[in-house]
């Protein structure tokens, strides 16, 4: 939880500038969304050294690997600035994306050890943990403008340069503090004689968790989640959830500068969206526990359904419906990838767990990096309306993918 406040202020940081930044070194606002576009799928892409490398030797080795191959691109997106290279900026996003990663997967390392009737509950802790650092990101771009004038930096790159700070730090405690490592732990517990009460941690794995963990690769992570109804259904939510989230969001600072809105203001609005996506997780991990996965979904479904009617008809620059928007958007991902993430960490035997939470998140940053750079050229052509129009048809789908599978109410019961 304490690495994810750190992580959260530095990814928030980023993302609040990336799409204003990527249109000033460029020139160009249609090439405004490939900042977070190679940001989102570096998140994806790095997923798979990262599972791979947690499957082998735990949680701790993989999320400190992410949060520094995300520190390397922050120091790369500061450079690009400095230098006005935007394919050096791109580079840099998407090494940055590396940190998103580890703060998608640390939500996995709650889930571990947890209870199985708990699992949405411990899960949603680590989720909401982020909201602390990431509200308070985007808000820091005044203080980084003052930052970025003692370093001799653009503007900007003092959002960066926290960036890069809180992910060192969130690296630091990790290795100094997650031990044991949780996934590892789990590991051993399940090992144990039928008799021993301490291997009855998963009960959901059951005699699927003895055997030699997967080496984390994404066909086997595919193959366990094509294996579980339950699974490729969380897998699914998480997706479609997220990818509604990117198009909408990562086009939505660009729209309000057309408006002549203040990048302080621009701030705030996305604190308010990332408030919305973190802050309230753990009643999304409550009511998965109670209701089940699937109700969950579908409340996600609406809630992000009714975020791109208020964005969608809010002119550029500011308004309140444009804010409300982003939060209820922010509150329906928070929905579908609590509930979705938790299907995913309680269909999954521990032996192929860390590969199946691994190829869920490949796809699912794929999708929303695909997401992402369309967005641009939505924006650019059809402009800000028509984009908020096709991600509620996204929303749509989901939904119906969700309502067609009834049985899947709830794992946790």
């Amino acid at each position: 939880m304490a690495s994810q406040v750190l992580g959260g202020i530095g990814v928030a940081s980023g993302i609040a500038v990336a799409a204003i930044v990527a249109a000033e070194v460029s020139g160009r606002d249609g090439l405004s969304g490939l900042a977070n576009t190679t940001q989102v799928l570096g998140a994806a892409l790095i997923t798979i050294p990262v599972a791979a490398l947690m499957a082998a030797r735990g949680r701790r080795a993989g999320l400190v690997l992410a949060y520094a191959l995300g520190a390397l691109g922050a120091v790369l997106a500061i450079l690009a600035m400095g230098v006005s290279s935007f394919a050096l900026l791109l580079l840099g996003t998407a090494l940055f994306g590396a940190a998103t990663t580890a703060n998608n997967q640390a939500r996995y390392a709650a889930a571990d050890l947890a209870a199985s009737h708990r699992k949405g509950r411990d899960l949603s802790l680590v989720v909401w943990a982020t909201t602390v650092g990431s509200v308070v990101g985007p808000n820091l771009i005044g203080p980084g403008k003052v930052v970025a004038g003692w370093l001799g930096l653009p503007p900007l790159a003092g959002s960066w340069v926290f960036a890069g700070a809180g992910f060192l730090l969130a690296l630091a405690w990790l290795s100094l503090r997650m031990r044991p490592d949780p996934l590892l732990t789990a590991r051993e517990l399940a090992a144990r004689p039928a008799g021993d009460l301490a291997g009855a941690a998963d009960p959901l794995a059951g005699p699927a968790a003895t055997p030699a963990p997967s080496r984390g690769s994404v066909r086997s992570g595919l193959r366990a989640l094509r294996s579980s109804p339950a699974a490729l259904l969380g897998a699914v939510a998480m997706t479609g959830g997220h990818v509604v989230m990117v198009a909408v969001m990562v086009m939505t600072p660009v729209h309000m500068r057309h408006g002549h809105a203040e990048v302080e203001v621009i701030g705030f609005v996305i604190s308010l969206h990332i408030l919305g996506m973190f802050g309230l997780a753990p009643v999304s991990g409550y009511l998965t526990d109670r209701w089940g996965a699937r109700a969950v979904v579908l409340l996600g479904v609406g809630l992000q359904l009714l975020a791109c009617l208020l964005a969608g008809l809010s002119p550029a620059g500011w308004s309140v419906g444009l804010a409300a928007g982003l939060m209820l958007l922010g509150l329906g991902w928070s929905a579908t990838m609590v509930a979705g993430s938790s299907l995913v960490s309680a269909a999954l035997p521990l032996s192929s767990r860390a590969a199946g939470q691994g190829a869920a998140d490949l796809v699912m940053g794929l999708s929303a990096a695909a997401a992402g750079a369309l967005a641009g050229v939505v924006l650019a052509t059809l402009g800000y309306a028509l984009l908020c129009l096709l991600s509620a048809v996204a929303a749509l789908a989901l939904g119906a993918y969700a309502l067609g599978r009834p049985a899947l109410v709830s794992l946790s019961r």
